[in-house]
Formats: structure tokens, sequence, C-alpha cells
């Protein structure tokens, strides 16, 4: 079995089709108040190999047409008023609160959301906001259709199309999607003990690399839970602000180290000196992620360690998808 097949191996595990929510306009679809859009490759070229998509577009939703009259936040950051820029009385605050309310109730289904960046109706934060008289407030506000659905599913991943051109919250928001994609697809087979606990153990050294704190309180959590549906809440909520962040290069080096542990009665003393090397080379800069991961991936072929074999650190998303690259 190759590397990439290993791999590819443990991702297939995953439910077909994740779906992702996303702005129709980042789709490619022409659907912005100029007829315009605002394609986004990594969706449309990367993404779509393996994920589908449920596209909407608020605006073009409620009635606006194509091209429309620009809209904008007026008034309290908090809770401003969606009106139209050059015209006051376009106000369409209410009729886009009730979209957003009846269709979050469609999107259970979902993994993950791609919004679009600095819109009233969709950016999810740094929007503009002018004040009822017109001036500028400064990008403070999050958009209406937005927030509404980052407030009534709050474990959702989410990013905008501006910040995945970040490697890091590129990686980050991918693996969050799928690891959730995971969860769902548990709780829609059904909840017991032993699916919690395994649902924890695959996923413990990619909760290692981004939270440790977390980390340690999560164990405890799923041991031995006397109310079994509580516990699974407690958990997945705590489980998500783990991974909510990237993975600091401290906390990878701490992980890898960790994984090295389990090859101590196995590795020749010069294989044992290069996964040395190469993780402080990692730590220092010097080296990618990749390169300590494939090491320890071939020696995991080698010997293969049972606890090791099926942790998601090793593939937490398709491999062909390359956000490991530059980390």
């Amino acid at each position: 079995m190759t590397l990439k097949h290993y791999a590819e191996d443990v991702i297939m595990e995953l439910p077909s089709p994740i779906n992702i929510g996303i702005s129709a306009c980042l789709m490619g679809e022409p659907v912005r108040y100029d007829g315009g859009h605002k394609r986004l490759p990594f969706a449309t070229d990367s993404l779509a190999q393996h994920f589908e998509f449920t596209k909407v577009c608020p605006e073009q939703a409620i009635g606006l047409g194509v091209p429309r009259p620009t809209i904008r936040l007026v008034g309290d950051a908090d809770a401003p008023r969606l009106q139209g820029s050059k015209d006051a009385s376009l106000d369409v605050t209410e009729a886009m609160q009730v979209f957003a309310k009846d269709t979050v109730q469609h999107l259970q289904h979902i993994s993950g959301y791609i919004f679009c960046a600095k819109s009233p109706s969709c950016g999810m934060e740094r929007v503009p906001v002018v004040s009822e008289q017109g001036t500028g407030l400064g990008k403070v506000g999050v958009g209406i259709y937005a927030r509404q659905l980052m407030e009534a599913l709050p474990l959702l991943p989410v990013e905008e199309n501006g910040r995945l051109n970040d490697v890091h919250l590129r990686e980050n928001f991918v693996l969050r999607v799928v690891a959730y994609a995971r969860w769902q697809a548990m709780m829609t087979q059904g909840l017991s003990r032993h699916a919690l606990q395994e649902f924890h153990r695959r996923h413990k050294f990619l909760l290692l690399a981004h939270n440790q704190k977390i980390y340690r309180e999560l164990g405890p959590m799923v041991a031995n839970p006397e109310n079994l549906n509580q516990a699974a809440d407690e958990y997945i909520a705590a489980f998500m602000a783990a991974l909510n962040n990237p993975a600091s290069a401290k906390n990878h080096t701490n992980t890898l180290m960790h994984i090295q542990g389990f090859f101590k009665n196995h590795l020749e003393d010069d294989d044992r000196a290069q996964l040395t090397q190469v993780i402080h080379d990692y730590s220092e800069g010097l080296l990618p992620l990749l390169v300590p991961l494939e090491l320890l991936s071939l020696f995991l072929k080698k010997y293969q360690i049972d606890y090791l074999q099926d942790q998601y650190y090793f593939a937490p998303y398709p491999r062909n998808l390359k956000l490991r690259i530059g980390l």
C-alpha cells in the first residue's frame, strides 16, 4: 500500500456527499448587484472535486433583481438596517431576516459555509456600516443573513472567500468541515457510548495539535458519561472550539514527538535519529509539516502500530487538495 493509498483509505470512510453552503456569486453565478460574480477557484476547481454545494444569494432570493441598487448596513452595528445605498426608502431588513430564519431550517445538512466577504447580507465580519446620517462608522458589521445563520448554527465551520487565500485558514476550514461531517454522520447513524469514544480516539492527535487544554478536558468527558446526550452536546461544542484556530508549529511539534514515542521499540537507531532531526527541523521552520508526516506515515506502514493506523491526524481530508503544502 503506498502512502497515497493509505491516506485515501482513511478519507474514504467519510459520508458522501459532504455539503457546504456558499454564496452563489462565489460559484461563478452572475447574481451580484452589477450582474457579475466573484468566482472562487478554490471552491469551483478544488473543493468541488470532493464536496457538494448549496448555493444561496440572499439578495436575489428576497426579490432584488439583477442588476439592482446597492444596499448597505445602516445604524447600530449590532442591529443595523439593510437599506439602499442611495435611497433609504429601500429597506429590506425584515425581508432578509425572514429569509435567513426560513433558510436556516433547510441547512441542517450542511457541514460548513463560505460567505462572500464585505457583503451587507453575507459578510461574516468587517462589513462597512454607516450612521443614519451616512457617516462611515468603520468595518464593524456582520451581514444580516450571515449573522442569523452563524447564531442559529454556532458549531458550523464558516469562512469568507478572502480569508481562504491564507493557507493556514484554508487548511483549518476544510479540516473543520470534514471533522464536523464525521460528527453529523455519527449522530445520524445513532449515538452510542462506543461511537462517541471511538470518535474521540480517532481525533486525539488532531485535538492535541490544535488545543492541548481542551484535548485534556475531552478525554474524561467521554470516558463514562452518565447522560450520553448531554455529554455529546458538551463534547462537540468543546471539540469544534478546539479546532477553531489553525494548529501552531509548536503544537504540531509536540504532537509529532508524542507520535514518535509509539515507535520507540521499533525504530533502528539511524531511523530514530533521522525522525528526531526531521521533527526538530520542522520546529525550527526549516522543513514543512509534510516532511515529518510523510516519514511517520512510512514508519507506520512498516510497523503497523494499531493505535495509529486510523488516526485522522495523518489524513484529515482528501490528500489531493494539497492543503498541508506550505504549512
